[in-house]
């Protein structure tokens, strides 16, 4: 019997040793936290669409799925009309396994070795990851202020200087919750379209903020930006694993030259086109989780907490205590039953809004844990 391999043995590119694996804790806990999850289930009569539209397909399973997702991509344009105000069409429109494949398919079409992609931190962990793993360089722009926004001037000038081949602009921002105003988006893209750059606007949080939409700014800039939206958060469908992106039909074609074949499985395509048909209904748990998001805020900013201002389903905020014990305050709402997310900013955690009684629970703690420090 040989010893047993460890990751030091393999012969991995030289770019990946010492890097960690994207995860969050996977914990059973009552109240779980921690992960931008849609707490409500989706309805019986959604269910049940779903059951039979699989049903009927069972027999076909032999066979491949339509390849270029046609249908789903004409029911996700549509929607996107209707949720945006803006016209778009299939041709308008790439679906894929969750925003992950989105993105990685976008980096390995304009990404990749020698080029260099451009990001404002803290930001959505994967898109380092995603770099890293098609060998694309990573440049890091720091967020400013207390509420972690983008300098726009900083953001013209980093653009200008370092000419990266892709911008990676995060709106409403994952872990805070914040939004990039439309007039600051277009001086980005402005420079990202002098740089030859592709500006893509991460929107998986879309539907929680006021602000409009970036596929309003695409007839603009038609050569310049993406829009990467999914179905994992507002849709009650993180298990499902659908995101799309819009943008130029240009686009679309990029992609078509990277994507594996088939890449989308019958049985997704029909989980999503049936998912789709309840938007309005799905998203009815949108305005519940606002409302719920709003309470939490001031209940936080009540009890003394720094909040950043969000227009997302989950909550940034500041540790109490003049260490910003960040790891062990996360730990102490575990202790509690209550699983938030620690996402390596050094004093703060997220929290992701849940149903009342899970937030309930959740304030309980926070009440319970800053009095500890009082």
């Amino acid at each position: 019997m040989t010893d047993r391999v460890t990751l030091a043995d393999l012969p991995l590119r030289p770019e990946l040793r010492g890097k960690s694996a994207y995860g969050a804790p996977q914990l059973t806990v009552a109240n779980q936290l921690n992960t931008n999850e849609n707490p409500y289930p989706p309805s019986q009569a959604l269910v049940d669409d779903l059951v039979a539209e699989v049903a009927r397909l069972a027999s076909t399973l032999n066979r491949y799925p339509e390849r270029d997702s046609v249908d789903l991509r004409q029911e996700l344009a549509a929607y996107v009309t209707r949720q945006t105000g803006v016209t778009v069409g299939v041709d308008n429109v790439w679906a894929a396994n969750g925003s992950n494949e989105v993105l990685q398919q976008l980096l390995q079409a304009f990404g990749g070795p020698g080029r260099r992609v451009l990001g404002f931190t803290p930001s959505y962990s994967m898109h380092p990851i995603l770099a890293a793993g098609t060998q694309t360089g990573f440049i890091d722009v720091p967020r400013t202020g207390a509420d972690f926004g983008i300098d726009t001037d900083a953001a013209v000038r980093a653009i200008a200087e370092q000419e990266p081949d892709i911008v990676f602009v995060t709106t409403p921002n994952n872990p805070t919750g914040g939004v990039t105003p439309v007039a600051d988006l277009r001086r980005i893209l402005d420079a990202g379209r002098a740089a030859g750059a592709v500006v893509i606007v991460d929107e998986a949080y879309a539907e929680f903020s006021a602000e409009p939409s970036a596929t309003g700014l695409i007839a603009e800039y038609p050569a310049t930006l993406v829009v990467s939206r999914t179905m994992s958060k507002a849709f009650d469908f993180a298990g499902g694993r659908l995101g799309y992106f819009v943008a130029d039909p240009a686009f679309i074609e990029a992609v078509m030259l990277v994507r594996l074949p088939y890449h989308l499985s019958t049985l997704s395509q029909a989980a999503a086109t049936v998912a789709l048909r309840y938007s309005d209904e799905t998203l009815a748990t949108v305005d519940a989780l606002r409302r719920e998001r709003d309470r939490v805020v001031a209940g936080l900013t009540d009890l003394g907490y720094g909040v950043v201002p969000s227009e997302s389903n989950f909550i940034f905020f500041a540790v109490p205590g003049e260490t910003g014990d960040t790891h062990g305050t996360w730990r102490r709402f575990l202790d509690r039953d209550v699983l938030i997310r620690d996402v390596g900013v050094p004093g703060h955690l997220r929290m992701t809004v849940g149903l009342p009684q899970e937030n309930d629970a959740f304030l309980a703690a926070a009440a319970t844990i800053i009095g500890e420090h009082t």
